[in-house]
């Protein structure tokens, strides 16, 4: 350590001579960050003075306060505070043998709790043989540190969480000292007012969390749920409804279900005095008024069959409901419209005209085709991945995605970019479909609508062509050629509503067929014995659907046909929820120009395993082309 860099034998009486004490007072505020920083300025000034015997004691109690506390391991309680390339403050392997008998010497005569737990603690960690004195020394220093908001949060609950864990580690040894920190807790937890704000509810989780005084959860439930009860009066709400779900937990943990529903329904219910509340702003905030309507109603459904009828809890939420649906869809008239400048693509429409004019017919459809090569995943999943790291605010919230008609219809949670987990997959997944739809009315103003244009006044295609292009196709389970050419035939001609309605439910066929093909069940048995096909959606998480479609078109399917985070055109189409203008919308036409492009240039890949699949076997998928 730097603190050691000096040929200079340190003892307990250049520590009694510093002034440590001076710095500590001056360091203004609790905690171990304050003391490391006011410690070292002190040793900065004793070296200024030449002293440097004080200087490099100084140093040695600064760089013991300025590791992290790990409350909770047994073995390893502290870390750096700083950690960059090959650089890193102290962690407790860095202190010298002497440094930490030193440490040893003054640990009891230490005043300052804060400093007396933390060097008691080290010496307790580090020495070998461990003296568990020094364990109970820390014990005794940290349970010293004051119970209050302002201390909290400076380490205060480490040190609290630290004297638990070591009492536990020393057992018999500790177990007065134990129920000295029960006592302490409790009895604390139950002399807070509203003044203290949240303190009563963290000293609740607290308790909770370390397992300890199980024996008082009645009356901490009670205490919780009676200032509930007062930060309501008191118009707090948002605090109220915290206390109401604290207290309902605890009355679950000792087991009391009729008194935790009905501090359930309290806490429902101030959900909806809060949301109610947004009414009277000058301007009602109804995307916060859908959330707190939906907690409620949430809450409701938490509340066990057996205990619902003294709370009305069915009828309750069914009002609920119709009040969640009315807020959702004014929600919609509050959603801010962003516009950017405007781009000018004149010269690209024109080099898109020209790629397909003055063409034979077939060639001319080709071009049409091709005149987009389709999304490509890897560098859609880089461009997400970039911008949650460039937006790095996004990472720490999830977000909800609404139906037209205010629904929230997706949820993506939050991710951590630093790791892997099912929950970050899901919020890359999310923004990767976010930015594949955003690319598509781009795509159709600039590429496909000119194309089709310019197709459309120099030929003219009827549509046993496209049943001929569909015949063709390897990709067409048998006897649905003519419903994929009525499909692309009714785009070609401009009838979007009669494409999407042909197209879609056939493109799912498809890849049913395909799967079924290669083995892959597609039906699911349920309890009674009634077996029923699986949806788009169900189809498209088999592992085997990006081998059969290849990545890239197998997440086309997905972000444009099934996914909620995308248009979700399968299932909106299925449920009657497309209007006219959704069914011309640059989504559909999309749609229909990626059955077009499917039709014309299916993946040479497929074709020949689809042969090797089926050959000498031809009866048994039913497969004659």
């Amino acid at each position: 350590m730097k603190a050691n860099s000096e040929n200079l034998c340190v003892n307990a009486d250049d520590f009694r001579r510093s002034r440590w004490k001076a710095a500590l007072e001056s360091a203004g505020h609790v905690g171990y960050l304050a003391m490391r920083q006011a410690l070292f300025s002190a040793a900065r000034q004793a070296r200024a003075d030449g002293d440097l015997a004080e200087m490099k004691v100084l140093k040695l109690v600064a760089n013991a306060c300025s590791m992290i506390l790990r409350p909770g391991s047994i073995n390893d309680p502290f870390e750096s505070l700083v950690a960059a390339n090959t650089r890193r403050s102290a962690l407790p392997e860095d202190f010298q043998e002497e440094d930490i008998e030193l440490f040893s010497q003054i640990a009891e005569e230490i005043d300052d709790v804060w400093l007396r737990a933390r060097i008691a603690d080290l010496v307790w960690t580090v020495q070998s043989p461990r003296d568990h004195r020094f364990a109970l020394l820390a014990i005794d220093a940290y349970k010293m540190i004051p119970l209050d908001i302002e201390t909290w949060h400076d380490d205060g609950k480490k040190c609290w969480q630290r004297a638990i864990c070591l009492t536990k580690i020393l057992g018999d040894g500790a177990k007065n000292r134990l129920v000295e920190i029960e006592t302490q807790l409790l009895d604390c937890l139950i002399r807070c007012t509203p003044e203290d704000g949240f303190l009563t509810l963290w000293l609740a989780d607290l308790i909770l969390e370390t397992k300890i005084g199980y024996g008082k959860g009645a009356d901490i439930a009670a205490k919780l749920e009676e200032l509930g009860i007062e930060f309501g009066i008191d118009g707090e709400l948002r605090r109220a409804r915290n206390y109401f779900d604290a207290s309902a937990k605890w009355f679950r943990k000792i087991g009391d279900q009729v008194k935790a529903s009905e501090v359930t329904a309290r806490s429902a219910e101030t959900s909806v005095k809060e949301a109610v509340a947004q009414m009277s702003a000058e301007q009602p905030n109804y995307p916060l008024m859908a959330i707190l309507y939906e907690d409620a109603i949430q809450k409701y459904r938490s509340i066990p069959g057996t205990h619902r009828a003294p709370h009305n809890v069915d009828q309750r939420i069914a009002e609920l409901h119709m009040k969640m649906t009315d807020a959702r869809q004014k929600a919609l008239g509050q959603m801010p419209v962003i516009t950017s400048p405007a781009v000018d693509i004149s010269e690209l429409i024109e080099n898109v005209r020209n790629a397909v004019s003055g063409k034979t017919p077939l060639d001319g459809l080709l071009a049409l085709a091709n005149i987009y090569p389709g999304a490509c995943v890897r560098k859609i999943r880089e461009r997400a991945e970039k911008g949650l790291r460039k937006y790095p605010l996004r990472t720490f919230f999830s977000l909800a995605q609404l139906s037209r008609d205010g629904r929230v219809i997706a949820k993506s949670p939050g991710v951590n970019l630093g790791k892997s987990t099912v929950e970050d997959s899901k919020a890359v997944w999310a923004d990767m479909v976010k930015h594949y739809t955003m690319m598509i009315g781009p795509i159709v103003t600039g590429f496909i609508w000119p194309a089709l244009e310019v197709l459309r006044l120099e030929h003219r295609f009827c549509e046993e062509i496209f049943v001929v292009i569909a015949n063709e196709c390897h990709l067409v389970p048998p006897g649905r050629e003519r419903l994929f050419g009525k499909a692309l035939f009714a785009g070609y001609d401009g009838d979007f509503v009669s494409a999407l309605h042909l197209l879609v439910p056939q493109i799912e066929d498809m890849v049913r067929w395909h799967l079924k093909v290669r083995g892959v069940k597609t039906t699911t048995l349920d309890s009674k014995g009634i077996e029923t096909e699986n949806a788009l959606g169900t189809l498209m998480e088999s592992y085997e659907t990006n081998q059969v479609f290849g990545e890239d078109m197998a997440f086309e399917f997905k972000a444009l046909l099934c996914d909620p985070f995308g248009h979700n055109l399968r299932n909106e189409l299925a449920h009657g929820l497309l209007d006219y203008e959704a069914c011309e919308s640059a989504y559909a036409v999309y749609a229909w120009w990626l059955g077009l492009r499917i039709m014309l240039f299916a993946p040479d890949r497929i074709i020949s395993e689809l042969a090797e699949t089926t050959e000498g076997d031809t009866d048994a998928v039913g497969y004659e082309k």
